[in-house]
């Protein structure tokens, strides 16, 4: 049934060929590219509070651990839709969902535009964490319908890429909107954006390319969502990925949604201008180790965990040489290398897609990578409340309050050990049973 893919180096490794793979082209990279385009305006949204935590404690008259509750509220939507969006990428294709992804966070991003009470502003968080949601489940299917299978993990790290550039644009250009037009402004212009993103999708997006026809759904002993969902779950490599994202992804996270600003500003005696560079730091390391890491896998599958667990290692090495250095401040050096390291996050947490991704059918791709998406989030909004709490119980100690990090850390790092032996077995026998090579290529 499955059509072997023949590849030159690193054809054993890989991912699932399909029958009549498309080809990609001009075309594919057209579509995926407004595709990819959404989910930038996205995270453009998602991070815009992280330069304006500040300025949302004395525009809301709250604390630290109300001003985490935008993230926290944002992120739990953001996580608890994963699955019921993957379910709705399976069945309704990308357009549809993109499209109502596009609404949803427009019209929060301009809600908080307006909102002058904490109400209001939370509410508005929660609407752009449930648009939010919608566009990177649905990027990861847009990419496996107008490129070959074999550019699947390609395809994730350079859309994680450009979504660290969403994040860039709201360190330079939205902190600097901030200073000089003020708080309503900024987010009302910025809500354009999404308007623009819409035309765009209605006019140009398809969800495949019109001369190719997927393959027909494996018999997996029934089609229900709860069946979709369970038998997602049962595969040891979408658990390992859900793992590998939940313990990778969320220290950088926390630091460029909430924290960081805050933590630099106020623990690290930084201006505010100076904070900004720090940030930007992070998220140009997190755009060129992206292409680093996308490399090492494409050319080395079995990099994979050693990636992942080497960028954990380090992440938690640095941490706690900042949180325990002697003084008052660390010094600027160490700071920089703190940004650089959690810029390795990133691209550490996508991994975590490609253990999935060969462990399913392309039927449950969406689902699956909901699952695993929903794993760095979840972390995230955890950490996120702990910190929180944390410096209002201790007087604003920003070293007990990152402490939190290694917790988080020690169970991941706990349970991906416990699933890496079953999934690599697992995924070798999905492989020979199916007779698919992996195929990694260098870009």
């Amino acid at each position: 049934m499955t059509a072997v893919r023949a590849g030159g180096a690193g054809a054993a490794d890989g991912a699932r060929g399909l029958p009549g793979d498309p080809p990609g082209g001009l075309t594919a990279v057209a579509v995926w590219g407004v595709g990819v385009a959404v989910y930038f305006v996205a995270v453009t949204y998602r991070t815009s509070l992280g330069v304006a935590g500040i300025d949302a404690a004395e525009r809301f008259d709250v604390g630290a651990s109300a001003l985490s509750g935008f993230s926290i509220l944002q992120l739990l939507v953001y996580a608890g839709m994963q699955i019921p969006v993957g379910l709705l990428v399976d069945r309704l294709g990308t357009r549809r969902v993109l499209a109502m992804g596009i609404v949803l966070y427009t019209a929060g991003q301009f809600g908080f535009a307006l909102s002058d009470t904490y109400g209001a502003a939370l509410a508005s968080r929660a609407l752009l964490g449930c648009g939010d949601a919608m566009t990177f489940i649905s990027i990861l299917r847009l990419g496996a319908r107008w490129f070959p299978a074999r550019r699947g993990p390609l395809i994730a790290q350079l859309a994680g890429l450009v979504g660290m550039a969403g994040n860039l644009v709201s360190t330079l250009l939205l902190s600097r909107m901030l200073q000089e037009f003020g708080w309503t402004p900024t987010f009302a212009g910025s809500a354009v954006a999404g308007a623009v993103m819409f035309v765009l999708v209605l006019l140009f997006l398809r969800d495949q390319p019109r001369d190719y026809v997927p393959p027909p759904p494996e018999d997996h002993h029934g089609g229900g969502i709860r069946a979709q969902i369970t038998g997602a779950w049962r595969e040891p490599g979408t658990r390992l990925g859900f793992w590998v994202h939940f313990t990778t992804q969320f220290p950088a996270m926390i630091f460029l949604l909430l924290w960081g600003l805050p933590f630099l500003v106020e623990a690290q005696g930084a201006s505010r201008a100076e904070a900004g560079q720090l940030l930007t730091l992070l998220v140009l390391s997190n755009m060129a180790v992206g292409l680093v890491y996308g490399q090492l896998v494409a050319r080395h599958h079995a990099a994979r965990l050693p990636l992942a667990l080497g960028t954990v290692a380090v992440t938690a090495v640095v941490w706690g040489t900042v949180l325990s250095w002697p003084g008052a401040h660390a010094p600027g050096w160490l700071l920089v290398v703190l940004c650089c390291v959690l810029g390795a996050c990133g691209p550490a947490s996508m991994i975590g897609f490609d253990f999935a991704r060969p462990a399913n059918p392309p039927e449950r791709l969406g689902t699956a990578s909901g699952i695993v998406n929903m794993g760095g989030f979840t972390a995230s909004m955890t950490t996120l409340l702990a910190v929180g709490l944390l410096l209002d119980a201790t007087d604003d100690s920003y070293g007990i309050a990152f402490a939190s990090i290694f917790v988080l850390q020690i169970l991941g790092t706990t349970q991906i050990l416990r699933l890496r032996g079953r999934a690599h077995r697992r995924e070798r026998e999905r492989l020979v049973a199916s007779r698919v090579s992996a195929v990694h290529v260098p870009a």
